[in-house]
């Protein structure tokens, strides 16, 4: 498979309750429309820009509302594969473990509520990540950060792979940026962390994965991204746009 032939995911079961009643035209997160295109379209096209041939879209949280919007207004060619976690209540690592099925190694991941620039996609669309492991696309431009209190923070060292990481961590150097290209031995962590634990973040998993050494970072440079978690967010992210 080349770099060119990938399955793109799309993490979107979550609730996404603090977004909810910021836009007139829906309360749900993946439909709420930043600079007139709703996040999963924008995110669906930043898979097909990263070179992916086809992108499973995991979904909860009123699921059949968001599959049937999409089904409805994608117009684009790209195979969709929509894929229900029914644990929507549960961490974000478990969505990836729903749809470990419809995988293949690589493949690149981000989340529905990601706004991300075409050079990030593109640095994505070309990476290869370490055999057995995951590559995290992360900002070093700490101080353009736009709510450093939600980020999840990342230290990473020298050789270029993660320490630790964690939205509470005091010692960091980078930004997760949400978007991860990824061999199946991120899915073999978070399978081992959930197993003992009955539920798994991503960071969770990355973190059982870099004690062997095979999570490592990319450095997107200049290029932009922004989480839409809250309505401070979705209008950062409409300015980015409106420039």
């Amino acid at each position: 498979m080349s770099v060119n032939d990938r399955c793109g995911l799309i993490l979107a079961a979550g609730f996404g309750s603090r977004l909810a009643g910021t836009v007139s035209s829906t309360s749900l997160k993946p439909l709420t429309p930043v600079g007139g295109i709703p996040l999963i379209f924008r995110t669906i096209r930043s898979l097909e820009l990263a070179g992916c041939t086809k992108v499973c879209i995991v979904l909860g949280y009123h699921g059949d509302e968001i599959r049937s919007e999409i089904e409805q207004e994608y117009k684009g060619s790209t195979p969709l594969i929509f894929v229900t976690n029914d644990r929507y209540d549960l961490k974000n690592g478990v969505s990836v473990l729903a749809a470990k099925n419809h995988l293949s190694d690589p493949f690149i991941m981000t989340m529905a509520d990601h706004v991300l620039g075409d050079s990030v996609m593109e640095l994505a669309g070309t990476f290869t990540p370490p055999p057995n492991g995951a590559t995290l696309l992360v900002d070093y431009k700490i101080d353009t950060i736009f709510d450093m209190d939600d980020a999840t923070k990342v230290l990473a060292n020298a050789d270029g792979n993660i320490v630790s990481i964690g939205k509470e961590i005091a010692d960091f150097n980078c930004i997760d940026t949400g978007v991860f290209v990824c061999t199946f031995g991120l899915i073999n962590a978070l399978v081992s962390f959930y197993e003992q634990n009955g539920d798994a973040s991503l960071s969770e998993g990355v973190q059982h994965l870099s004690k062997s050494g095979k999570m490592s970072v990319l450095d997107i440079e200049n290029g932009f991204w922004q989480d839409v978690d809250t309505p401070e967010m979705l209008a950062h992210a409409e300015a980015y746009f409106n420039r």
